[in-house]
């Protein structure tokens, strides 16, 4: 089973959190958004078989991810 983290901070975007929270797309079972207000950090944990589409994201946020792992759980 993958594992994945996407990490983006938002200091030098044009969008908050608060922005992106009311209008983040649903999510698959076993992916969660997470977010961060005092870093300014936000993110997607994956943890389904289903593959990233981050495009809509990126284009709302207005860069791609400063982080993208993905590990294989044991």
């Amino acid at each position: 089973m993958p594992f994945r983290i996407v990490l983006w901070s938002l200091a030098d975007s044009t969008r908050t959190i608060q922005e992106l929270r009311e209008r983040l797309p649903e999510l698959p079972e076993g992916d969660y958004w997470i977010s961060d207000e005092g870093t300014e950090r936000f993110g997607l944990v994956s943890l389904s078989d289903e593959p990233l589409d981050l495009v809509e994201l990126n284009d709302l946020i207005g860069k791609d991810p400063d982080l993208g792992e993905e590990f294989e759980v044991e």
